[in-house]
């Protein structure tokens, strides 16, 4: 599929990146580039500061030392328009509980634009949840809820994508649902995964350990 977003070149940069809480440094020193048409995975444990890395590269964490660029075109992004061109999906994301299906996708796309291709019925009959269309999301399995997220962020026609624990919640049905949606959307984007399950990241192609950013 082209798009016009797809085309477009986007790219992050970061010099010598830090985070810290108090005087505990999570990581530090972090110098790497990302670029539209590569997917990357940030990987390590549980609570090793993965999700942290994530929230500075989208720009809700500043970050406590070095400097993170935003560039299209090579022309520079300024950190509070990231967003428009960012979609995500995290386990830390509240769904709005009172909305039905229906209402929820509504009133994403207000804020997003839909892929080429996709528009809410297509999205539903992508989510196999033909008969939750009038269902509150509060009555959603934790499965459900995350197949929801997870579906928002792909077909929205934005070019960076970002995933974290994308398969939390998941049933091995659901873990192959992901990974049709990968092949589907996420290629020609600058896509980020932080995991630690393999079959999550297997793809990717490059990786970057947030253990080797620990200080010493």
């Amino acid at each position: 599929m082209n798009h016009e977003l797809w085309t477009m070149n986007y790219k992050i940069t970061l010099e010598n990146i830090g985070r810290r809480f108090n005087r505990d440094w999570i990581f530090r020193g972090i110098d790497h580039t990302f670029t539209t048409g590569k997917i990357y995975a940030i990987l390590g444990p549980n609570g090793s500061g993965k999700s942290t890395l994530l929230q500075v590269l989208n720009g809700s964490l500043s970050p406590s030392a070095g400097k993170i660029s935003y560039f299209y075109e090579d022309k520079p992004v300024e950190i509070d328009q990231v967003y428009k061109h960012l979609s995500l999906a995290a386990p830390y994301l509240e769904l709005i509980e009172e909305f039905t299906l229906d209402e929820m996708i509504d009133f994403h796309f207000k804020f997003k634009s839909y892929q080429k291709g996709i528009d809410k019925s297509k999205l539903i009959a992508l989510l196999a949840m033909p008969g939750a269309k009038n269902k509150l999301i509060k009555y959603f399995s934790s499965g459900m809820k995350q197949r929801l997220k997870l579906a928002l962020a792909f077909c929205s026609d934005t070019p960076m994508l970002m995933l974290d624990e994308p398969t939390s919640n998941l049933d091995t049905q659901g873990v192959d649902w992901y990974l049709s949606l990968v092949q589907q959307f996420a290629q020609n984007r600058l896509t980020i995964i932080c995991s630690n399950q393999e079959h999550e990241y297997s793809f990717c192609d490059e990786q970057l350990s947030i253990v080797d950013f620990k200080r010493g």
